[in-house]
């Protein structure tokens, strides 16, 4: 098959710098691929792409060695602007992309650049903006848009341009599942009607098994493996040991073979999964049923209560109709919804950042508009999704302490709490380092310990698992599972259902600004029909337990891929 970029030995050195980023790269992206590049944050996996884009080091400068040929021309030779005619490129951040005034003129404006006909233009437009959901949003201000949204336009400007290679840098990291999901089958339809080359990174395994011709492994720079995604996911050890997260079919195939049953090829895919059951019924063994817990007992007064809470913007948008929901002290709450279900106006209203325009929202029995800003920062925790926007201070220390002179606490008691929250979250070592020094996981780590030096009984996290690899998203959860443990309310707000089951016990489902479900985990896990009707997919071996419940009188309802594993025995 035709080659559209090849790489010979590709090294590359960031200016100021001694450690290669890139080390010796060899790789040939063929005409009408898709290739996806996998690995953990840190791997190279976005220097390489804007290798291939010519940015690197047109635009970096620092060392390169070796050649890459994009569509036949030397990425040294030519200048960007010419290699951009065969490829394009979507970063994980929108914002770094959209500079047009409307939704139609972010696509034209490098569809002009191109000099392509305006006829050609109006045509592109429409088709592009519904292959990511964004028909009817021809004349709104980008601005306007919600984080997915802008992540779906960047993604429709540049299939706009069709170019021969399309890479794409975690474009799905702000989209809901199904909105994932489109984006996929939206460029793998790209790849096969117009030939286009695709190459994207993305943490998103279950899409990239599915989708991808090929996977190229990156780790410190190296390509340590490259085959189909069969062939690599199918390594769960190999992938573990480099800290990336294998497909949850496959996680749960690799338990299964673990306990000496005879699985010939590890399955990647739910539908590969699906068909590799009906080898293992003889394995199958009697559910027993679960020790009863007591169900979670409800004080007399909810720690927060929102009642009867209705939300309209200025531009008459109903954000919130008629919500109402109790969350009790103690509770580890997961709030799940498609993009503008709703969600972040909801937390919004529990911070008085937001007013009801009907209804009532309470902090233990007081409304938070009855609270001043130093009672909700006492009462409520709040960590943004990019922690960076809530940190100012020069260094760790100082950011943890700042709040506190605000709230009243003599010295001896900030020294004492800064000191307590910068051990809590392992950060004491750190604690001289300016905090933008340290690494995006270690800086939400910043703003919890600030936040914990504050004493709040309720901490919010707010979609803490975007952008972040797998051992990143963990490292985050595994915090929140500390506090929660501390006696705190944990309330999450994350579109991955697959990281939660270990963490959460209640799920809140949210869809168009009402409240669609409000269940214990496991029940509204299995609500597959209600979670798809808000753009969300529970885990795989929600699917698979249900495909063995057919025909079965056993209730078969797991959540995670050990307990999918743990129903089959090598002695049944």
């Amino acid at each position: 098959m035709e080659a559209i970029a090849i790489l010979d030995k590709v090294s590359y050195i960031y200016p100021n710098t001694k450690e290669r980023v890139l080390k010796d790269i060899s790789l040939t992206i063929r005409k009408g691929e898709f290739l996806g590049i996998v690995g953990a944050t840190g791997a190279g996996k976005t220097t390489l792409c804007l290798a291939l884009t010519g940015i690197v080091p047109q635009f970096y400068g620092g060392r390169f060695f070796g050649n890459i040929a994009i569509a036949g021309l030397d990425s040294l030779e030519h200048p960007v602007s010419e290699l951009a005619r065969h490829v394009g490129i979507v970063f994980e951040d929108p914002e770094v992309q959209i500079t047009a005034t409307s939704v139609e003129n972010e696509i034209a404006f490098a569809l002009e650049n191109l000099c392509v006909p305006r006829a050609e233009i109006l045509k592109r437009i429409p088709d592009v903006l519904a292959s990511v959901r964004l028909a009817g949003f021809e004349k709104k201000n980008p601005q306007e848009l919600s984080g997915g949204q802008k992540q779906r336009l960047a993604i429709a400007a540049a299939l706009a341009l069709k170019p021969a290679l399309l890479i794409l840098d975690e474009p799905t990291s702000q989209l809901d599942p199904i909105g994932a999901q489109e984006v996929f089958a939206t460029v793998k339809a790209l790849k096969d009607e117009l030939g286009m080359a695709i190459v994207m990174v993305s943490h998103a395994a279950e899409e990239m098994a599915e989708f991808c011709d090929r996977l190229a492994l990156l780790s410190e720079g190296q390509l340590i493996a490259v085959g189909t995604p069969t062939e690599i996911y199918a390594q769960v050890d190999l992938l573990e040991q480099n800290q990336l997260r294998p497909p949850e079919v496959a996680q749960a195939f690799s338990q299964i073979q673990q306990k000496g049953i005879a699985i010939p090829n590890i399955p990647v895919t739910l539908s590969s999964g699906i068909m590799a059951i009906a080898g293992l019924r003889s394995h199958l063994q009697p559910i027993v049923p679960p020790i009863f817990t007591p169900p979670f007992l409800k004080s007399k007064s909810p720690i927060l209560s929102v009642q009867n809470l209705y939300h309209t913007y200025a531009d008459g948008t109903e954000a919130i109709k008629n919500v109402s929901l109790d969350i009790q002290q103690g509770e580890y709450v997961l709030i799940v919804g498609q993009n503008g279900a709703g969600k972040s106006t909801l937390v919004k209203h529990f911070l008085n950042l937001l007013q009801p325009t009907s209804g009532k929202v309470l902090v233990g029995d007081r409304p938070t508009q009855a609270l001043s800003v130093s009672d909700l920062a006492q009462s409520i925790g709040y960590l943004a999704q990019n922690p960076d926007n809530q940190i100012f201070n020069t260094s760790v220390e100082k950011e943890v302490a700042f709040a506190l002179p605000f709230l009243g606490y003599t010295s001896e008691r900030i020294q004492q709490e800064t000191e307590r929250s910068l051990k809590a979250m392992q950060l004491w070592e750190h604690r001289h380092a300016h905090p933008l020094s340290l690494p995006k996981g270690e800086r939400g780590r910043i703003v919890i310990a600030a936040l914990l030096a504050m004493n709040p009984e309720i901490i919010i996290f707010d979609e803490p698992t975007t952008g972040q690899d797998y051992q990143g998203a963990a490292s985050i959860l595994e915090v929140s599972r500390q506090l929660h443990q501390m006696g705190k309310t944990v309330i999450v707000i994350t579109h991955h259902l697959y990281l939660m089951p270990e963490y959460a016990d209640r799920a809140i489902v949210m869809g168009k600004g009402t409240l669609l479900l409000d269940a214990p985990l496991r029940q509204a896990y299995h609500q597959t029909d209600l979670l798809k009707s808000t753009y969300l997919t529970p885990p795989q071996s929600v699917f698979l337990s249900q495909h063995l419940r057919k025909n079965s009188d056993q209730e078969y309802n797991s959540i995670t891929a050990t307990e999918f594993a743990n129903y089959f025995s090598l002695s049944s």
